[in-house]
């Protein structure tokens, strides 16, 4: 410690004064004496409560040698005064004793409670690292058991409604066989079959969202199921009076995955940030390359997303649309994570919202840019 030295030299300076004034005092003012004599525990206790135990002995036998001279030499023929000088520097050691054991217990006390805080300190650390790892673990719990109560709509849909639409589409082909192709109920009878495929399909992707599974796997061009979805929306953008922007990039960002799904999962998100978009307004979509990864993002100036819904828009089930089922980005973050990516969303009220998509891309030159990734 940078204080040792200079305590210690304040005690060496202490004393040595102290037993100056005592030599060079006259003996016959005794009262002088008496104060000097006192003034020699001032040194003694302060090296006590600075040092110890220790300190406070070694400076009590400090004290004593030199003033034992002085008892000695200037006041060694009264006996009387000479027993009383005896027995302060016995009192001086004393002092020096006592006073070191309480000051070196109170420092270990308060050593102790140091420890001990700290020790607090690292336990309350560990209580809110658990205590965080229990709500998350409860957070994935609840949403498990979202998931399990869909699991069992979907196979209440799945037996309620599969089986009659094979009958309907059983019954319509026969129908057809009564008409010749090109005549109107023909036609009809044709939609009809179509319209109870894609019934069916729904009920297969409600199933795949309690069950996901994992779909074919081929050479996919991000860039270019962007350009599709935008394509399919631009008519919806304009009703709207919005303007939506894909900005080019180019690089092909070639990766292996279900083409068919990833549409479907940036549709979900370009349709959410058209309808979120007042007239006026404008949708960006972009896409560049980060490393070995796409960074695909989709900016909206809407009105943006209340921080007390924007932790709960992928919850199974939750809208905020009178006429939305709430499973929108639920299927689609299911459709990113299956892909081995990841979904963020940040969002200022009155501002607007983005949706970025992270996804793994195959190293560049992996893909060929003139090939047509879909087959």
């Amino acid at each position: 410690m940078k204080q040792t030295p200079l305590r210690t030299v304040f005690l060496v300076v202490s004393i040595l004064a102290i037993s100056l004034f005592h030599y060079f005092t006259p003996l016959h003012l005794h009262h002088i004496h008496d104060i000097f004599q006192r003034l020699y525990y001032l040194p003694i206790i302060l090296a006590a409560l600075w040092f110890g135990l220790r300190g406070g002995v070694l400076t009590a036998v400090a004290v004593s040698i030199v003033y034992a001279p002085h008892i000695l030499y200037q006041w060694g023929g009264e006996l009387t005064v000479e027993m009383e000088k005896y027995l302060e520097i016995l009192l001086y050691n004393v002092v020096g004793c006592l006073t070191g054991i309480l000051a070196q217990r109170e420092r270990e006390r308060r050593e102790e409670l140091q420890r001990s805080a700290v020790g607090l300190e690292e336990s309350y650390r560990r209580l809110q690292q658990q205590s965080e790892r229990i709500i998350a673990v409860e957070e994935q719990l609840r949403r498990a058991e979202k998931l399990s109560t869909l699991g069992e709509m979907a196979a209440v849909l799945a037996h309620e409604i599969r089986n009659p639409l094979g009958s309907i589409r059983g019954t319509a082909e026969i129908l057809r066989d009564d008409y010749p192709a090109g005549t109107a109920k023909h036609e009809f009878i044709d939609i009809q079959i179509r319209e109870t495929e894609r019934l069916n399909r729904v009920v297969e992707d409600f199933l795949r969202m309690a069950r996901p599974q994992q779909g074919e796997k081929r050479l996919c061009s991000l860039r270019e199921e962007l350009e599709t979805i935008v394509t399919l929306t631009a008519g919806s953008a304009r009703d709207r009076g919005v303007q939506l922007v894909l900005e080019p990039t180019d690089v092909g960002l070639f990766m292996l995955a279900d083409g068919e799904k990833l549409r479907q999962a940036f549709l979900n998100i370009l349709i959410n940030a058209l309808q979120a978009t007042p007239s006026g307004g404008r949708v960006i979509v972009s896409a560049r390359r980060v490393d070995d990864c796409a960074l695909i993002s989709f900016r909206d100036s809407g009105a943006g997303i209340p921080a007390e819904n924007l932790e709960r828009i992928f919850e199974p089930f939750f809208t905020t649309k009178t006429d939305g089922t709430g499973l929108g980005l639920a299927v689609t973050r299911k459709i990113i994570e299956a892909h081995g990516g990841n979904l963020r969303v940040t969002s200022v009220p009155g501002v607007g919202t983005t949706v970025e998509i992270t996804l793994a891309l195959l190293p560049e030159g992996g893909g060929d840019e003139t090939a047509d990734p879909r087959g």
